[in-house]
């Protein structure tokens, strides 16, 4: 694909599956406010995108939504945000902070799995599960705090992250998954 920017029209409502899948030469693009529902696969390999606006009112982001989009290095999740689906920032190594607001309740596996370069990341207070892998091979995480709210960590969720140094687990978590931190070493 050749297309590299993009501007869409005031008034848009709706972006469907799989829209940009693909566009790997796709570097900018202005979503307009109105935007309420995106859906899964959005930018699904579209490698060169840097950054992006997410409408303030997105509810959810869905599965593989900027999955291995490497260049993408911030990312502003909007505060109406409910969920974070399976793989949504899979393999997005530039990505090197991340703050996940209140009103964000679920984590989905493999979320955030390969984001070589994430060395913030803020977990807020209103989730409750983080899946399977969903921080995975996150190499440059050397701290976690994880909130009084989660009550569920799933299997290899921190796996591989090589300099993890501190873990801070939150009272509320009552089941932390097979091999939650196993490969953590310098």
């Amino acid at each position: 694909s050749s297309l590299t920017s993009l501007i869409l029209p005031a008034g848009l409502e709706r972006i469907g599956y799989h829209v940009f899948y693909g566009c790997t030469n796709l570097e900018y693009i202005v979503i307009p406010s109105s935007v309420s529902w995106v859906g899964s696969f959005t930018f699904y390999n579209c490698s060169k995108l840097q950054s992006i606006d997410i409408p303030k009112g997105i509810e959810n982001i869905g599965d593989k939504f900027f999955y291995n989009c490497s260049k993408l290095t911030s990312v502003d999740i909007p505060k109406n945000v409910e969920s974070i689906g399976q793989y949504a920032f899979y393999g997005c190594s530039g990505l090197t902070g991340i703050t996940i607001p209140e009103g964000v309740t679920s984590i989905g596996s493999s979320a955030f799995a390969d984001c070589s370069s994430l060395s913030s990341l803020e977990i807020g207070n209103s989730v409750t599960s983080i899946g399977d892998s969903a921080f995975d091979e996150c190499t440059s995480l050397t701290m976690v705090t994880i909130p009084d709210n989660v009550t569920s960590l799933g299997n290899y969720v921190f796996s591989n992250c090589d300099n993890l140094k501190s873990v801070i687990i939150g009272d509320g978590v009552t089941n932390i998954g097979e091999r939650a931190f196993s490969y953590c070493y310098e």
